[in-house]
């Protein structure tokens, strides 16, 4: 395939989305899409923006409130909290979760092992210090 030597390599569909939410988090409140496109350079399409933006609503990523007759648009968590979403979506499609999370806990590393007991250990008593 040849491109116009001007012309920008395509991105992946993750990295737009990863882009759009980087810019959200940087907004002071709710964000309308032009806002977003703005911060992004303005070098995404506003129908672009608009798309990317309804997936990350279908996938839970971001809420969205009417103001006027457009929508601002938040994060529905921080990053943190999109990878445990992740980390759910992949389990929830695995048959096994058995063997899926004792793959993942063989794979942790002593530092990381000791974090997930500490989390767990604070997950079943909740309010003990």
């Amino acid at each position: 395939m040849v491109t116009d030597p001007g012309q920008r390599p395509r991105r992946g569909q993750g990295e737009l989305e990863a882009l759009v939410l980087s810019a959200l988090r940087e907004a002071d409140g709710p964000a309308t899409a032009g806002w977003v496109q703005e911060r992004l350079g303005g070098d995404l399409a506003y129908t672009t923006v608009i798309t990317i933006l309804t997936r990350l609503l279908g996938k839970g990523a971001v809420t969205r409130e009417r103001i006027g007759r457009s929508f601002a648009w938040t994060p529905a968590s921080d990053q943190a909290g999109l990878a445990a979403r992740k980390m759910r979506k992949v389990l929830d499609a695995e048959s096994d979760r058995g063997a899926v999370l004792a793959s993942f806990v063989t794979g942790l590393g002593p530092d990381e092992e000791k974090l997930l007991r500490d989390l767990l250990d604070q997950a079943q008593s909740p309010g003990e210090d």
